[in-house]
């Protein structure tokens, strides 16, 4: 009898933390990152070099272009991170590759966005092609407090320059249009600015950095100290946020043009593999980290698949009390749609062709942050 009563008791027990377990809810926001590729309006800038990017340019990018490119791209944003218990479209959104404030607001018009009621932070940054940064996110939940656009001063000195051997660095050449545009008189390289917005998540106070580093244009070697000092920027960024409020919680995301695994982002700035690396609370997390080492990839060049595109969390987010908001999971968002199912890059992302705009040469990532509710 005394048997039998223990095991009741402990099948009771047992019922009893499970339906605690289950009567848990939570809060569930998406964070996600995406490159637009090339999110161009038709209008010529005097300004930028955008020419390609009009209905005489190379692109012969006209007006219906310009709508269908806005319809990809609000299907994909409104559908990231949909799944997992979790109905709504990403909270914040970091994006790279915009030409302006313009194209931001007729994209949020779109009627796959217009129902979450985004709101936009933008700046113009150097840029020579005048590709810029932004953060979008839903007003019902995120009221921003501040915003900085950081520029990123880096130089090409003329006897630091070397002279490219095609034959032996071609494997590391980057077919992209994003170059490093050099200032001849100030020599000053002219990228993207890094935008750092401060707001309230339901009442709850996060910091995100977008960024877009400098691009591999010239080869990978040769680029490299650009993005190295990039990544030192971002943490000096992060170091400042951390010395006025050592519980800050930090989001920094972007196209980094960099893998998980590269100086940039394990040296300069610090990101670690593991959460038990942690240390302090300016240190910085990657899951995407263990995603490459998976073979995961947002894109691909010469048929080797690479992670870029990256967000990352600092040690308050990874606490494991969830009273507040916490890190849960990442991912990678590849739905056969947005991939290229035939020709010489199959199993790419779909990307813009000359005949009709794709979707983008990358994969959008997201992160959950999720919270309990008492």
């Amino acid at each position: 009898m005394k048997i039998k009563n223990f095991i009741a008791l402990f099948f009771v027990f047992l019922s009893t933390i499970c339906a605690n377990a289950q009567a848990k809810k939570y809060i569930i926001h998406t964070v996600a990152f995406y490159n637009f590729e090339n999110l161009f309006d038709t209008i010529n800038d005097p300004l930028t070099n955008d020419e390609e990017w009009t209905p005489n340019g190379a692109m012969r990018w006209t007006a219906k272009k310009y709508k269908m490119k806005l319809e990809n791209l609000s299907r994909v944003l409104s559908e990231i991170g949909t799944g997992d218990n979790n109905t709504n479209s990403p909270t914040l959104i970091g994006g790279a590759e915009i030409e302006n404030q313009r194209v931001l607001e007729d994209l949020v018009k779109q009627s796959k966005l217009a129902v979450s009621d985004y709101g936009i932070v933008h700046f113009d940054s150097p840029d020579k092609r005048g590709i810029d940064v932004a953060l979008l996110y839903q007003k019902k939940h995120f009221k921003p407090t501040s915003a900085i656009n950081i520029p990123l001063y880096i130089y090409n000195k003329r006897n630091e320059i070397v002279v490219k051997d095609k034959d032996k660095d071609k494997d590391k050449e980057e077919s992209t249009d994003d170059k490093n545009d050099t200032d001849l008189q100030s020599e000053r390289v002219f990228t993207r600015d890094q935008l750092l917005v401060t707001g309230l998540l339901d009442g709850e106070e996060i910091n995100v950095i977008v960024n877009h580093w400098p691009s591999r244009s010239g080869g990978e070697k040769k680029s490299s100290p650009f993005r190295e000092a990039a990544g030192a920027l971002n943490r000096r960024i992060i170091d400042s946020l951390v010395k006025i409020n050592p519980n800050a919680k930090i989001i920094t995301m972007g196209d980094l043009n960099d893998g998980t695994y590269n100086k940039s982002v394990k040296v300069a700035l610090g990101a670690k593999l593991k959460k038990d690396q942690l240390k302090g609370p300016g240190d910085i997390y990657n899951p995407f980290e263990q995603l490459a080492k998976d073979g995961h990839a947002t894109l691909f060049y010469r048929d080797a698949g690479d992670i870029f595109d990256q967000i990352m969390v600092s040690q308050q987010f990874t606490v494991p009390d969830y009273s507040s908001f916490r890190y849960w999971k990442e991912g990678i968002f590849n739905k056969p749609y947005l991939i290229q199912t035939s020709g010489q890059y199959k199993g790419y992302p779909k990307r813009n062709q000359l005949s009709e705009p794709g979707f983008s040469d990358h994969f959008p990532v997201y992160i959950y942050l999720i919270k309990e509710l008492k």
